[in-house]
């Protein structure tokens, strides 16, 4: 299944739908992770996940896109619904049609980064780090 309804709500991970200007202007204006990403870095990070676009009728409100290698591994990034539409469940059925995908089953191990949508995550059993001795980062100067 590639597309998902819910009244006038659409969910689609069909890249031909992803409507790139407005994922690149609420990237760059309103997240906090992405502010500095350009069109071309967004297009190659699209190009390399499986993304899903969140629509009221033809307009896209939501995205979000994982990176994974199919079998064991999985990170969810990008993740937003636009302001106007929050409080509607809209995130809560985004991070359900990700977690219920067919291609992303049967994983080891599922990570994320987030400043402040900790509640939402821990509803489909993201927890802090079981092991934090066992994971480095090398982040770039500027990274969030």
């Amino acid at each position: 299944m590639n597309s998902w309804k819910k009244d006038k709500f659409t969910i689609t991970a069909d890249r031909d739908h992803l409507q790139i200007d407005a994922i690149l202007d609420y990237l760059a204006n309103q997240s906090y992770w992405a502010q500095n990403r350009t069109r071309r870095q967004l297009e190659t990070v699209i190009d390399n996940s499986l993304c899903f676009g969140l629509y009221r009728d033809e307009k896209q409100i939501g995205f979000a896109r994982v990176v994974t290698d199919y079998a064991t591994f999985a990170y969810l990034g990008d993740v937003y619904v636009l302001p106007e539409f929050q409080g509607q469940g809209l995130g809560k059925w985004l991070m359900e049609v990700i977690s219920d995908h067919p291609d992303l089953q049967g994983f080891r191990r599922w990570i994320l980064a987030t400043r402040d949508a900790h509640a939402l995550y821990e509803k489909f059993g993201y927890t802090d780090l079981k092991h934090p001795e066992r994971w480095m980062e090398k982040a770039a100067p500027d990274a969030y």
